[in-house]
C-alpha cells in the first residue's frame, strides 16, 4: 500500500498544472551531445578537413585536369567560365580553390582552438599553424607528378586562413557571454 500512495500523489499533481516534464526529442537529445562534446568535434573537423586538404596536394596535375572525377568536372567548368570572362591566359581557379581550401580550414582551426584559449590567441594560433600547414601541403606537392611548390600558393593559403579564422572569432565572439569575451 505504502507504494500505491506516492503514485497517487503524483498522478493528483498532474492534474494540477504543474508543468509535466518531457523528454527531447531526438533533434534536441543531438545538439546536447554535441554541444556536451564540442571540442571533440571541432578538433575531429579539423582532423577531416586537413586530410581532405592532403588528398586533392596528392592528385597529379594529371587527376586535377584531364580526370573524369567530381574534382575534375568542377574544374573544368569553372575553367571554361573563366576563359569566358577573362581569356585563355588567366589561371584565377587554383588560387580561388586554395583561398576556399583554406578559408575552411582556418575557421575549423579557431572553432577548435576557441574551445580551449583565449578568443584573440586561438586566432593567432589558428593563422599560424594553418599557414604552416600550408607550408607542409606545397612541399609535399614537390613529389607529386605534374604538381610543384608554389610560394604563391603558400600565401594565397595564408590569406584565406586568416579570412576563415577572423570570421569564425567575430562568430564565436557575437555567441559568447561578454565575460569570455
Amino acid at each position: 500500500m505504502t507504494e500505491k500512495a506516492p503514485r497517487a500523489e503524483i498522478a493528483a499533481h498532474e492534474g494540477a498544472g504543474e508543468p509535466k516534464v518531457e523528454s527531447p526529442s531526438r533533434v534536441e537529445a543531438a545538439w546536447g551531445l554535441l554541444r556536451r562534446n564540442r571540442r571533440a568535434v571541432s578538433w575531429a573537423l579539423v582532423v577531416l578537413w586537413a586530410a581532405v586538404i592532403f588528398l586533392m596536394s596528392a592528385n597529379t596535375g594529371a587527376d586535377l585536369t584531364d580526370g573524369d572525377g567530381l574534382v575534375a568536372r568542377v574544374r573544368a567548368l569553372l575553367m571554361s567560365a573563366q576563359v569566358a570572362w577573362f581569356g585563355a591566359g588567366v589561371d584565377l581557379v587554383s588560387p580561388f580553390a586554395h583561398f576556399c581550401e583554406y578559408a575552411l580550414f582556418g575557421f575549423l582551426l579557431q572553432n577548435a582552438l576557441g574551445c580551449s584559449l583565449a578568443p584573440r590567441r586561438a586566432l593567432l594560433l589558428a593563422v599560424a599553424a594553418a599557414s604552416a600547414y600550408g607550408v607542409t601541403d606545397e612541399f609535399h606537392q614537390l613529389f607529386v607528378p605534374g604538381r610543384a611548390c608554389d610560394p604563391v600558393d603558400w600565401l594565397v593559403d595564408t590569406a584565406g586562413a586568416t579570412l576563415g579564422a577572423f570570421l569564425a572569432h567575430a562568430a564565436l565572439r557575437r555567441f559568447q557571454p561578454p565575460a569570455k569575451r
